[in-house]
């Protein structure tokens, strides 16, 4: 997995009052998908997202309630999204063609993938930035914030580095925005939803079995946010071996759930209370649960408190192999906020095509190389 899929699993320990928030853009063009949208973007605060926009509706629109609240200081603000994604989706449309002839490709489905962002730590006001591009789910080029250069882990993605390291207006530009503009609307954004995204639910916990040789899982569901760490331990030490950790994922109602499989193929059952399932959140007290036969719950007998697995714990395989569908999409999502007039609400986007962008949007957009170069 490259660096790209690792931000996106990326989960930050949340403490007391202090928390590591975030606010992450992600975009997808592809090419020979016909089941996907030829462009999708997303746009994520604290892991929900908030707006979406893709090249079948091509509408930018709200996903949470409380972005209503952003009309009231720019009552042109979706018009301006909107605009914004609609050139972005024939600039990145550009990208997919252009690493296709980077790489000699010809044929078949190709993904061009985008993620941006920043992050802010709201007890000691520490920023970071990133952005980072990938081609068919392979690290292609990513800005280091630090050095302001471009890294480029793969050589097709070379002439690109060395087109945009000469650029220097548009990389102090970047600067700016990653330590200023985009925690600016972080915050924004952070205020308008506080009710939710800054809430606590704290996780109800479950020992699940599907059948008596499979392994125990424990189940953490109904936490929000989703900073959690769940894992086994044994006679108190932490196991790394015999565990198979699974991601957060989402549920219907906004919280999250996870799940951390436990391997008792070895072991006996009287050595089972030597094995407890521990929920962790900074800030909060463990939540440790011992693995008793009698807490189990399972779907082939009357075991435990109740018979059967709960709903959520079902679907999960469903929700997942989604969410791989969905994950894809939403990597497609969103990259900045659109600058229009005095307003910035997206920076800069880094066009490695020679795609036609209207008059009056060009300042907007990075140089446009050719194809070829």
């Amino acid at each position: 997995m490259g660096a790209l899929g690792l931000l996106l699993l990326l989960g930050l320990l949340s403490g007391g009052s202090a928390v590591i928030h975030s606010l992450r853009y992600f975009d997808m063009a592809s090419s020979g998908l016909s089941s996907f949208p030829e462009y999708v973007a997303a746009g994520m605060v604290d892991e929900v997202q908030f707006v979406h926009y893709d090249s079948v509706s091509k509408r930018a629109v709200p996903k949470q309630a409380w972005m209503d609240q952003v009309t009231t200081e720019d009552p042109d603000y979706w018009d301006g999204q909107t605009a914004g994604y609609q050139v972005y989706q024939q600039v990145f449309k550009g990208n997919v063609e252009t690493a296709k002839k980077r790489f000699n490709q010809t044929g078949g489905g190709h993904v061009f993938q985008v993620m941006s962002g920043c992050e802010w730590d709201d007890e000691d006001d520490t920023t970071d930035g990133h952005q980072q591009y990938a081609y068919d789910g392979e690290d292609f080029i990513a800005f280091d914030l630090k050095t302001l250069t471009w890294v480029a882990p793969v050589r097709q993605a070379v002439p690109t580095k060395l087109r945009w390291d000469q650029d220097r207006a548009v990389k102090q530009y970047r600067k700016n925005y990653y330590t200023k503009e985009c925690v600016d609307w972080l915050k924004k954004y952070l205020a308008y939803g506080k009710s939710t995204l800054q809430r606590t639910e704290r996780p109800r916990v479950s020992l699940l079995q599907r059948s008596p040789s499979s392994p125990v899982v424990c189940h953490a569901t109904g936490f929000f946010p989703d900073r959690v760490v769940v894992f086994w331990r044994r006679d108190g030490q932490e196991l790394h071996e015999q565990v198979d950790p699974g991601e957060v994922l989402p549920n219907h109602d906004g919280t999250f759930q996870v799940s951390v499989d436990l391997d008792l193929t070895a072991v006996p059952q009287e050595d089972w209370g030597r094995y407890e399932c521990v929920v962790q959140r900074k800030g909060f007290e463990d939540i440790p649960t011992p693995l008793d036969p009698a807490l189990i719950r399972t779907n082939w007998g009357k075991t435990g408190r109740d018979g059967g697995l709960p709903g959520s714990f079902l679907v999960a395989g469903s929700v997942a192999g989604a969410l791989l569908l969905v994950g894809a999409l939403v990597l497609a999502g969103v990259c900045w906020y659109w600058k229009r007039n005095d307003s910035a609400k997206r920076p800069a986007a880094g066009s490695d095509t020679s795609s036609e962008i209207p008059e009056g949007q060009k300042r907007l957009l990075a140089p446009t190389p050719d194809p070829k170069s």
